[in-house]
């Protein structure tokens, strides 16, 4: 795509050096999809389920398949 002459002489302006995309935060949805996505990795890695006696990490994933069976 060409961008026209006016429009790159007005990107070149020092005022718009600081100037970003607004970054987007990620819905409930989003959340809980990238939640399921660790879950999966965990349980594939260990062979079982999070539990509630394991480790730190353990117990937080337990914690976290207990919200996520929650929301169903």
């Amino acid at each position: 795509m060409e961008w026209p002459n006016v429009l790159l002489e007005v990107f070149k302006d020092p005022l718009l050096d600081d100037v970003r995309p607004k970054v987007i935060a990620p819905t409930a949805s989003d959340r809980i999809a990238k939640a399921q996505s660790e879950l999966d990795a965990w349980i594939e890695l260990h062979g079982r389920e999070p539990r509630r006696d394991g480790d730190l990490k353990e117990k937080m994933m337990w914690a976290r398949l207990i919200g996520i069976n929650n929301q169903k």
